[in-house]
């Protein structure tokens, strides 16, 4: 299935629209994450961890939100969008990501 940004899909027509769809994942960091992520912040470079945890979330999120296009009978999703977010309190943080886009028909 193909997942764009754009509005439009180069070579091909808009057939139908089937609607809009949406992937949400919702991920918590573990303790040792954090205190490695502490410790990348105190000496300075990258936080491999959290940056992973980010990648699989992503991927889940744009995942499902595939699924559900196909489950309207899409061929693709246009004008794809991503959502990151901080959401918790006290120290307890989780990251959600959230993916929407139009699910289309094409020739």
């Amino acid at each position: 299935m193909i997942i764009t940004t754009t509005h439009t899909i180069q070579g091909k027509t808009i057939t139908d629209y089937r609607g809009i769809v949406f992937g949400e994942v919702i991920v918590g960091a573990n303790i040792f994450k954090d205190v490695k992520a502490s410790l990348t912040n105190f000496f300075g470079g990258r936080s491999g961890a959290y940056e992973e945890s980010l990648m699989e979330a992503r991927g889940a999120a744009l995942k499902e939100m595939e699924e559900r296009a196909t489950a309207l009978g899409a061929s693709a999703i246009v004008g794809m969008l991503v959502n990151y977010q901080v959401i918790g309190v006290s120290g307890n943080n989780m990251l959600m990501v959230t993916t929407c886009g139009t699910a289309v028909r094409t020739d």
